[in-house]
């Protein structure tokens, strides 16, 4: 065992779990202020809820058998796994499992954001039981698991395709699906904006752990993932704060929160592939891409994403995962069999992420359809139009966050 690799890949996983309550902070303070405990509950009670569905089920069905969409269920409660076996960088398979486990707890919160303020927690709850079932462990499987994708040679190296473009595809879905909110305007606006900014620096603090992490080693490759994280997030925020010096007249705090978040979105699938030359191109087209689709064709579309979380984690995601058959490069990760389109390699690889990247799109919007219309017969989805006025902190969860809720509402 390499006591290095080892200490490396659980501190990054300390800082990938830390993502999910930084994810709550980010939800939260943009909410309206009849909705943040709701939404602080929606994001956070994964951490249990996804933690005892991995053990059960997820890491079976991801990590275990040869099959070319999904494992098998013959490691059921993890019965028969040998947590100290040794795998890539020479940790131990219990400290591996944990590290793909946060992963587990972060993809269901991402989409989270799109639905906000309308629907029962209990159909949340089934949801996501279903979906992690159905939709991202056969994910997991096909692209890091020895699954299709991966034999095919598709480039992965931190979440774009399962990750963000499976949770954006997701909350659009669903967004559709159950329709508008009753209140699209509210007076009382961002609940806080402080939060925003609270939780934007958790997420980035903890993607370092996300993206670095996953070199699985303290290595070069974790070093370049570090970097161009950094660098696409950093070009990214400064990107959008020029779309809106250019637009509005003015940068705000909330356009700068979501810039670095849709850099670090479009960094994920290629920062252990990628020159930072590369990267500074993915941030800045991160949010150029993200920023055109809320503002010009989300519009146009009339599907209320709350919180855009397609448009971020969905559409940087997107440009991300096709950008890795642009800029990857063996001359960064010796993995890196094809060259990237822009990097000499021609088209093959190119050609892998974008068949990768419809795939996920597809395979995902199927079964999320699938999901909400069996679900839906046995239960309801949405909470009352009275109950939405009063806001979901009150109707589904009878608390309030000091001041910041008004029970009369």
């Amino acid at each position: 065992m390499s006591t290095a690799n080892t200490l490396f890949v659980m501190i990054a996983s300390i800082l990938v779990f830390l993502m999910t309550p930084g994810l709550a902070f980010f939800y939260g303070g943009l909410v309206s202020r009849r909705n943040i405990v709701n939404t602080f509950m929606s994001v956070f009670f994964v951490c249990g809820l996804s933690v005892l569905l991995w053990v059960a089920v997820g890491w079976s069905l991801s990590f275990s058998g040869n099959g070319a969409i999904v494992g098998n269920l013959h490691q059921l409660m993890m019965h028969g796994t040998n947590l100290k076996q040794l795998t890539t960088g020479k940790i131990p398979v219990g400290i591996f499992s944990i590290f793909e486990m946060m992963f587990a707890l972060i993809t269901p919160a991402l989409f989270v954001g799109a639905i906000v303020g309308r629907v029962r927690f209990k159909f949340l709850t089934f949801f996501i039981i279903c979906w992690s079932i159905l939709i991202y462990y056969p994910l997991v499987h096909l692209v890091w698991g020895g699954g299709l994708l991966s034999k095919l040679g598709t480039l992965d190296f931190a979440g774009g395709t399962v990750v963000h473009i499976n949770a954006g595809v997701t909350a659009l879905v669903l967004s559709a699906m159950i329709g508008p909110r009753l209140h699209t305007k509210d007076s009382d606006g961002p609940a806080d904006r402080s939060w925003v900014l609270l939780g934007t620096t958790l997420l980035w603090i903890g993607w370092d752990g996300f993206n670095a992490g996953s070199a699985l080693a303290v290595n070069s490759i974790a070093m370049q993932a570090f970097l161009t994280t950094t660098v696409a997030a950093a070009a990214a925020m400064v990107t959008w704060q020029l779309l809106e010096i250019y637009t509005e007249g003015h940068t705000t705090l909330v356009g700068t929160c979501t810039g670095v978040l849709c850099g670090l979105v479009g960094i994920t699938p290629a920062c252990g592939y990628v020159t930072l030359t590369g990267a500074l191109i993915i941030g800045i087209g991160s949010s150029l891409i993200s920023g055109w689709f809320i503002t010009k064709i989300k519009p146009r579309l009339k599907v209320d994403d709350t919180l855009d979380a397609f448009g971020c984690h969905g559409v940087s995601g997107i440009w991300g995962s096709i950008a890795t058959g642009l800029f990857a490069t063996h001359t960064v990760n010796p993995a890196v069999t094809h060259d990237g389109l822009l990097m000499g390699g021609g088209f093959t690889q190119f050609g892998i992420q974008t068949l990768a990247t419809l795939v996920t799109i597809i395979a995902t919007a199927a079964m999320v359809w699938a999901i909400v219309k069996v679900l839906g017969r046995f239960m309801t989805i949405r909470v009352s139009a009275r109950e939405e006025g009063r806001g979901l902190d009150i109707s589904e969860h009878h608390e309030l966050i000091g001041s910041l809720a008004n029970p009369q509402l």
